[in-house]
């Protein structure tokens, strides 16, 4: 029987139901406690300083290289085979983006090789990105940019001064609770961004955070007062702030020329939430994965993610497989069969150099082959926390006796 399996809903509960009635009725429904209480929360999970919730990752992302003083001139590196995000970030503070691309080790991470012949004076940033919630090799990273640092200009930015090498900024945004080297991800860069996005692990809707510790001498605690500030159009009291009463309550100062993207307590009370049951809904998606895994191990056309090993473990936020000798019109073909069997998959990602906003900017597919080569044949399953076994069984039989039937056609 036809079954109507979607790609990615979101897992919500009367627990994230009840907790947003709770904001509605409190009478205070923008950053308030509830904001606070998550972010806590968060820096707990995983342990870090402090965190920062925003309105998105992207904008997680673009305050980190704003506040490090990124700008005209600079050069920041970027995988080719990520979202328009991690990108446009650097893109919109006016450097340019030098794109890495991706190894040959089908975890769809970045080529060191390439990432460390790329740096020279110019580059003021790193962006990692765990691909799909698998952790990119976040020791060697560090290692190539402290093997750099020598070639590091910093300008007068307090940040650039007191870190005196490259900014390491990990595009997170799929691996909240992944596991690198027996710890959560969100401490291995300087910063780390998270997305709370409708079809991430973790869901406030829309909304992100910024995890960090000290950096040098300075602070924690000073660097989210930098970044709230920033979040809220350089504004240096937040409302909640201006509410504690007194004759001067009101007054406040416009430090900088801010941006608008600091996380309602409605968005925060959906992700408190969710945190708090993130555990089980986390081990439902590698059951699921489990689930994959045993089936479609049983066609050798079949290349399957390399989810954990001694070192890494996935969040499970995608799971990405691609098939031997599949074309893209194979693929899109494959896409279109199962969706006339009621299974929706996806694929991640077009790479930037093959998106057009990025062709107009000078960049050429034909110089990251491996990114092509990875995407051609790449296809996404649905791997959510609220996704049955039966349903997982169903797609992952539906997949292999499809290609059965075409091995055996095109014999």
């Amino acid at each position: 029987m036809k079954k109507n399996i979607p790609f990615s809903p979101p897992d919500i509960t009367e627990s994230e139901i009840n907790a947003v009635v709770k904001v509605l009725k409190s009478g205070w429904i923008t950053s308030g406690e509830v904001n606070k209480e998550f972010e806590e929360e968060l820096s707990k999970y995983i342990e870090v300083k402090k965190v920062k919730l925003l309105s998105s990752a992207t904008s997680s992302m673009e305050l980190a290289l704003k506040i490090f003083g990124i700008g005209e001139g600079d050069e920041v590196i970027v995988p080719a085979y990520t979202y328009a995000s991690t990108s446009n970030v650097a893109i919109h503070l006016g450097a340019k983006v030098v794109f890495i691309d991706a190894n040959k080790n089908n975890d769809f991470n970045i080529d060191l090789k390439k990432l460390e012949n790329a740096i020279t004076e110019k580059t003021k940033a790193i962006i990692s990105v765990d691909i799909g919630g698998i952790p990119c090799d976040y020791d060697n990273i560090k290692n190539i940019l402290e093997n750099k640092k020598h070639l590091f200009k910093p300008s007068q930015n307090k940040y650039q001064k007191e870190l005196k090498r490259i900014l390491f900024l990990s595009d997170a945004a799929h691996s909240i609770g992944a596991i690198y080297k027996d710890k959560r991800v969100g401490s291995q860069a300087d910063f780390t961004s998270f997305s709370f996005h409708a079809v991430k692990n973790i869901t406030t809707a829309e909304g992100g955070a910024l995890a960090f510790n000290n950096i040098g001498n300075i602070k924690a605690d000073e660097i989210y007062k930098e970044i709230s500030i920033w979040a809220l159009n350089g504004q240096n009291k937040s409302a909640l702030d201006k509410e504690k009463g007194g004759a001067s309550s009101w007054k406040y100062n416009i430090e900088c020329i801010g941006y608008k993207c600091n996380l309602s307590d409605l968005h925060a009370a959906v992700g408190l939430s969710q945190l708090r049951r993130y555990n089980k809904m986390l081990e439902n998606r590698k059951k699921i994965a489990c689930i994959y895994n045993d089936i479609l191990s049983k066609n050798e056309k079949i290349i399957l993610p390399k989810l954990k090993n001694e070192s890494i473990e996935s969040s499970y936020h995608l799971y990405m497989i691609r098939i031997k000798d599949f074309e893209e019109k194979d693929r899109d073909l494959f896409i279109e069969k199962m969706f006339e069997l009621g299974i929706i998959l996806n694929v991640h990602y077009l790479p930037l150099p093959f998106q057009k906003a990025y062709i107009d900017l000078g960049y050429n597919i034909k110089n990251y082959d491996n990114a092509y080569n990875l995407y051609k044949n790449e296809i996404t399953l649905p791997l959510y926390s609220s996704l049955n076994e039966e349903d997982a069984r169903y797609i992952a039989n539906n997949i292999i006796e499809y290609l059965n039937k075409a091995i055996l056609k095109n014999n």
